[in-house]
């Protein structure tokens, strides 16, 4: 089990000897060595016998060829740190039971009946098994040892709680996994023989995804293969692990169109007992159930390795906002634009007919998806276009080319257009407070001798004054204009990268749950997918410029001096700690370590990385001020800021505890 809460689990499909229990125990015994740094290994249905030995079943020699086969693997398993479950016929007070055995360090843990026996088309468990129902007797003796036995068994090893289920059980309405959730349990085994018929493993699949999901839980599933008897069926070897909803690993199966093979598959992930802490403590109703829990469970101990230095066996994605499946992102960007559209219209509703929406358009990455977003809502409900007026108001610090790309943008859209040069109000308000901008005086310039003095100044200079009195009169022509439509992403909101009653504020936001990370993608979908080719071509070249507010002035050669993520960092490493941070509930020193094994754009040294993340929950504690008056506005994703919805903190918090 690695420190950050990862336990490794193979949920494997081993080669069966139908009947043969001594070379079934030698086929798992040498899969063991194989998987020798997981924490859990899951075998199949009555991976001791074979699923298909039918009559055989009510042959003592087979039971008792299962037991010294199970026997083999307990001294087999010792000296080893590793929860190993195997599919065992076990024989009690004159039943036959189809039974789960657990397995760690040489010792026979405990054995799981199953509670519900399918008796219907190919299925005949009933002719030869019993269903468990919490009468049977809470021990048996194996070996001559007492061995804990019954459907109320779990067993934890630190933060791992695991509960066992077998087959059909996940297939009935209230799946026994449900209530070993309930008690505790946030790893689920399923043993399993589900035969392989069209279209069976999509419906599986849906199954094991959403009872991890329902469960707040690991699922792993492991399915019987073709080796077993294929006399009127065939069994898939489907392997399967699932995380809160997320199928993580999947091994191949019978029917996915691979080559035809004989031998064993497997499927293998570390899952975050961190991550399905975090959500099972922030979602309240999961507690609800446990007062209603129809029987208490017993917790058996047992040991998992501690191993600090295992490499990650688990998908980091360096974009965890961004799908990286082509048609997945495709899908979810346009889902977003629809709530973001139906979020609009629906405040836009409550205006006066034909009133006009108001956009500052600066033709920088923001304010090009809010425009984007306002004229699909007009096409959608039927409004004009031009109900849209978009302002670009050049200061200071607006390059051609951002301004060429705005009023280009407005034009192809054909929205209402209208420049406001904001300079000289921002020269009087330099004027009236005795400012002086970038260390200027400018008491008796005109704004184009003050333009010229300010590209000269060294592109290290400093003055946020400067750059706040622009923010906030380009937010006072708009409010003064009409109904304001707000730009600002979820990014932006996290680090406070926005000026007070300035930019930070509007009527209705659309973007205020969209980070940065995904604007740009929303930018090149839209794009790609709503508008014909003069738009896409502006719009890409939009995404592809540098991030920038332009609130200090351009170089001498006209290009854009301030660069935001010079400044505060990449924001694809912002978007991932803030996805950790809130979405996963991580600590400082595991978002690091994940960041550390994560593939971004491009290589980040550690010193880089830390340095950003300190700057990140900096920026984060001491900007909530900002957060807590945001403007309305869709939630889009699972992560949101808002102070009336998912995010509520005091203003005043230190980040002494995260700092360290």
């Amino acid at each position: 089990m690695h420190p950050h809460g990862y336990v490794r689990i193979t949920a494997a499909s081993p080669r069966v000897h139908v009947g043969a229990p001594r070379k079934n125990a030698a086929e798992i015994e040498e899969l063991l060595q194989q998987y020798g740094e997981s924490d859990i290994v899951l075998f199949p249905e009555l991976s001791l016998t074979g699923y298909t030995a039918a009559d055989l079943f009510g042959q003592q020699q087979l039971i008792d060829a299962a037991m010294a086969g199970l026997q083999q693997i307990v001294a087999a398993s010792a000296g080893r740190d590793q929860l190993v479950v195997v599919g065992v016929p076990v024989s009690v007070a004159g039943s036959l039971y189809n039974c789960a055995a657990a397995i760690d360090n040489g010792q026979l843990l405990g054995i799981v009946p199953k509670q519900f026996l399918p008796n219907y088309k190919e299925f005949y468990e009933a002719r030869w098994f019993r269903a468990a129902d919490g009468s049977e007797p809470a021990t048996i003796t194996v070996d001559n040892q007492p061995i804990p036995f019954g459907i109320d068994l779990l067993f934890r090893s630190g933060d791992a709680v695991v509960g066992i289920e077998i087959c059909e059980d996940l297939w009935t309405p209230n799946p026994p996994s449900g209530l070993m959730a309930v008690a505790g349990a946030n790893i689920l085994l399923n043993l399993s023989a589900s035969t392989e018929t069209v279209g069976k493993a999509s419906w599986r699949t849906d199954l094991v995804k959403s009872q991890s999901g329902r469960c707040i839980a690991a699922y792993a599933y492991a399915g019987a293969g073709p080796t077993e008897s294929t006399t009127d069926v065939v069994f898939g070897a489907h392997c399967m692990i699932a995380e809160n909803g997320v199928v993580l690993s999947h091994s191949r199966r019978v029917g996915d169109g691979q080559p035809a093979w004989q031998g064993a598959t497997s499927a293998t992930v570390d899952v975050d007992l961190q991550k399905l802490g975090h959500d099972r403590r922030t979602i309240g109703s999961f507690d609800d159930a446990r007062g209603s829990l129809p029987r208490d469970y017993r917790q058996i101990d047992f040991s998992l390795t501690h191993t600090p230095d295992r490499e990650l066996q688990r998908d980091i994605a360096p974009r965890p906002f961004v799908p990286s499946d082509p048609n997945t992102l495709a899908d979810r960007c346009s889902e977003i634009f629809e709530i973001q559209s139906a979020g609009l219209a629906q405040r836009i509703r409550q205006l006066p007919e034909n009133m006009p929406l108001f956009i500052g358009v600066s033709g920088g990455l923001d304010s090009t998806l809010a425009l984007v977003v306002a004229a699909k809502m007009c096409q959608r409900y039927g409004w004009p276009t031009s109900r849209i007026h978009g302002i670009t108001m050049p200061g200071f610090g607006t390059t051609d080319q951002t301004r060429e790309s705005a009023d280009r943008l407005m034009q192809q859209l054909g929205v209402t257009r209208e420049t406001i040069d904001i300079r000289q109000l921002c020269l009087q308000a330099f004027q009236s407070l005795q400012h002086q901008p970038l260390g200027i005086d400018a008491e008796k310039m005109d704004v184009e001798t003050l333009q010229q003095q300010l590209i000269k100044t060294p592109n290290d200079a400093k003055d946020l004054v400067f750059e706040n009195i622009q923010a906030r009169i380009r937010t006072f022509v708009l409010m003064s204009r009409g109904f304001v439509l707000g730009t600002g992403d979820l990014s932006e909101q996290a680090l406070g990268w926005s000026t007070y009653n300035g930019d930070h504020m509007s009527m209705y936001n659309v973007n205020t749950s969209v980070p940065k990370t995904l604007v740009r993608f929303l930018v090149r979908f839209a794009g790609d997918h709503h508008f014909d080719e003069s738009v896409r071509t502006t719009l890409h070249q939009i995404a592809d410029a540098v991030i920038s507010p332009e609130l200090m002035p351009p170089t001498e050669d006209g290009e854009i001096r301030q660069s935001t993520e010079a400044t505060i960092g990449a924001y694809e490493l912002h978007d991932f700690f803030l996805f950790h941070f809130i979405r996963n509930g991580y600590s400082p020193e595991k978002i690091l370590w994940l960041a550390q094994q994560t593939n971004f754009s491009q290589p980040y040294d550690d010193a880089t990385l830390a340095e950003t993340l300190q700057t990140f929950f900096k920026r984060f504690f001491a900007n909530q001020f900002k957060r807590t008056c945001v403007p309305d506005g869709p939630k889009v994703g699972s992560v949101s800021l808002s102070p009336r919805g998912d995010w509520r903190m005091p203003s005043d918090a230190d980040p002494d505890a995260w700092l360290q």
